[in-house]
C-alpha cells in the first residue's frame, strides 16, 4: 500500500538516472530512511537500457513521494538535471546522484543549517565501487567556501551537485543551464549572486567513485591531453568567463569582464602576462578553493598565461 498522500512537499529531491541498476537501490533505501520525512523525490531517467526504470517504478508503487519520469530521448547529464530541477515543487531542493549513499540525517541537517543562505552544501566521504572507504574527503581536495563572492567559482568548484540543498529561486535564476559546463558550479555561482552560501563541515554522503562517474573528481580516468584539446579548453574558459560576466553586477562584473577580455587576448597570442597578473593580484578570491601551497598557486597562474601558441610549447 502506498504511503499517505503529500499535498505540499517541504523538500524536493532531484535525481537523474541512467543505467544505474548496480547501485540504485542502496541509494534509494538511504533516502527512504531519512529522519526528515516531508519530501518528494523527482527522478528523471535518461533512456536507461538496463533495469533502472523497473527499480524506480517498484519504489514509486510503494511510496507516493516518488515521482518518476522517463525521457523520450537522451538529454545528457546537465540538461537532464535542468529538467529534474524544474519539475521540483518544493521551496527547498536537494540534489541526488544515483550511486551514492546518504547519511540518515542528511536532509534534516541541511534544512536546519540553510537559514538565510541561498545554498548549503556539505563534506563527503569517498568510497570505492564496492562501498569501502577511501580515507579521503572532499574537504581534503578543496578549501570549502562560505560567503557571497561569485568570483570564487570562476576557476574551481568545491560545491558538488550531490551535496547541494538550495532554494528554488536559485534554480530559476540559473536557467537555462549552459551547455558543456558543470551545472553544480553554475548553481553555486548563481547562488552567490543572489546572496550567500554556507557548508556543513560533516560528511553527509558516501560519495562512490568508479569508472562511470560523470565527474572524475579523483582523476580515475585521467589521460594526457593533446595540444589541440588544451586549446579547446582555453576557448571554453573564455566562454565560461563571458557567461559569468553577463550575470554579474558591480565590482564582480568589472573584474570578471576584465578577465574575459584578457583571456581573449591570451587565446590569440603567445601569452598574456596581464591575464596572469590580474589572477595573481586577486588570488585570495580567485584561487581560494585551491588547496595548494602559494608556490603551486603561482605555477597555476603561470599556466593561465599561455595562449593559443601553447601547442608549440609541447
Amino acid at each position: 500500500m502506498k504511503s499517505t498522500q503529500l499535498h505540499k512537499p517541504l523538500i524536493s529531491i532531484a535525481m537523474c538516472t541512467y543505467n544505474g541498476r548496480e547501485f540504485l537501490e542502496e541509494q534509494l533505501d538511504s533516502i527512504v530512511s531519512q529522519t526528515l520525512a516531508e519530501w518528494e523525490i523527482i527522478i528523471v531517467d535518461d533512456c536507461s537500457s538496463d533495469e533502472t526504470r523497473t527499480i524506480l517504478n517498484a519504489y514509486a508503487e510503494r511510496d507516493v513521494r516518488f515521482k518518476v519520469y522517463s525521457n523520450d530521448q537522451n538529454l545528457g547529464y546537465n540538461k537532464n538535471f535542468e529538467k529534474a530541477l524544474q519539475l521540483c515543487q518544493g521551496t527547498f531542493i536537494a540534489i541526488c546522484d544515483q550511486d551514492d549513499i546518504w547519511r540518515k540525517d542528511k536532509l534534516e541537517v541541511q534544512f536546519n543549517a540553510i537559514g538565510d543562505n541561498q545554498l548549503i552544501y556539505h563534506d563527503s566521504e569517498f568510497i570505492n565501487q564496492s562501498g569501502a572507504p577511501l580515507d579521503y574527503r572532499m574537504s581534503d581536495k578543496f578549501n570549502f567556501y562560505r560567503g557571497s563572492d561569485p568570483e570564487v567559482f570562476l576557476y574551481f568548484n568545491c560545491v558538488s551537485g550531490h551535496s547541494i540543498m538550495l532554494k528554488s529561486v536559485v534554480v530559476k535564476a540559473a536557467l537555462p543551464f549552459p551547455e558543456d559546463f558543470h551545472y553544480d558550479q553554475w548553481l553555486a555561482y548563481n547562488a552567490t549572486l543572489l546572496g550567500s552560501i554556507d557548508f556543513v563541515n560533516q560528511p553527509l554522503v558516501r560519495y562512490r567513485q568508479h569508472q562511470n562517474n560523470k565527474t572524475d573528481v579523483l582523476a580515475l580516468r585521467s589521460v594526457s591531453k593533446s595540444a589541440d584539446r588544451k586549446i579547446v579548453e582555453l576557448r571554453k574558459e573564455s566562454e565560461w568567463l563571458l557567461l559569468c560576466s553577463e550575470k554579474a553586477t558591480g565590482k564582480s562584473k568589472y573584474l570578471i569582464t576584465k578577465l574575459y577580455n584578457l583571456s581573449l587576448l591570451r587565446n590569440k597570442s603567445f601569452a598574456s602576462v596581464a591575464y596572469g597578473m590580474v589572477i595573481w593580484a586577486n588570488k585570495d578570491t580567485l584561487l581560494r578553493l585551491l588547496k595548494k601551497s602559494t608556490i603551486s598557486k603561482f605555477f597555476f597562474t603561470l599556466r593561465k598565461i599561455w595562449g593559443s601558441q601553447a601547442k608549440k610549447l609541447i
